[in-house]
């Protein structure tokens, strides 16, 4: 399979101002990618125009014919904002991830299993979804994402907000994803912690471009360092740690 996403020259605006630049990018089947940069670095910006939201001013973004309409793209946002007044068993918000596919019943129930299964929420459909932990309602996320069989699934921010052990779990969960469903993944996050131990390849966002590449090939590159305005460093493990910090991990 060819690419599943090429950007060459994209520059990505709203109105008069411009977010960012000269954006070049070659997503290939099967990689685990991390969109890495500060808040407001224009991280949201390249999803937005990845999932069609939001048009080029200039240069080109191909998606692979497979993904041309953007039905196998499964999209698992930061959090939900579904009205916590009404009641909803997981098996319903799992479901609403179907509207719009026109599905058989028959084959709509057996998404919505196989979706929660492989989230790790299998046997409990009929709980309430407010009932759940912080990281199962991450979880119920990505299974409203698998219910439509994506082989391109993107991950905005998920792991906000939860304990470290939750998010490991969630980490875990997308990785083992990947390896048995060979789903390319795209993971939003600020962490930087987080792409040298799960990611294949990092593009960093900031400052109007984006710098992209093979993991260890941006990590060696000290634009992390620069980016940050930390100190920072690979250790021997390849997590990116703070240069002369007692013990401490980058946040």
């Amino acid at each position: 399979m060819d690419a599943v996403l090429e950007a060459r020259g994209v520059t990505l605006a709203y109105g008069r101002r411009t977010v960012l630049a000269g954006v070049d990018l070659s997503i290939r089947p099967g990689e685990f990618w991390f969109f890495l940069g500060p808040n407001g670095a224009g991280k949201t910006t390249l999803v937005r125009a990845i999932l069609g939201e939001l048009a080029p001013r200039a240069g080109t973004l191909r998606l692979h014919p497979e993904l041309a309409r953007r039905e196998r793209i499964g999209f698992v946002p930061q959090r939900c904002e579904l009205n916590p007044a009404l009641p909803t068993t997981v098996r319903e918000f799992v479901l609403l991830g179907t509207v719009g596919a026109a599905l058989p019943r028959r084959e709509e129930e057996g998404r919505i299993a196989w979706a929660l299964e492989r989230s790790g929420l299998g046997g409990m459909a009929r709980r309430s979804y407010w009932s759940l932990s912080g990281g199962q309602r991450q979880r119920a996320l990505v299974a409203r994402a698998l219910v439509r069989r994506p082989s391109f699934l993107i991950v905005d921010e998920p792991t906000s907000g939860l304990d470290p052990a939750a998010q490991q779990a969630l980490l875990a969960l997308l990785a083992e994803l990947r390896e048995s469903e060979h789903f390319t993944i795209v993971f939003v996050t600020h962490d930087l912690a987080l792409p040298a131990r799960w990611g294949t390849h990092l593009a960093l966002v900031y400052g109007g471009r984006v710098l992209s590449g093979p993991r260890a090939e941006i990590l060696a590159s000290g634009a992390l360092a620069n980016v940050f305005d930390l100190p920072l460093e690979v250790d021997e493990r390849g997590a990116v740690v703070v240069r002369g910090a007692a013990g401490g991990r980058a946040p």
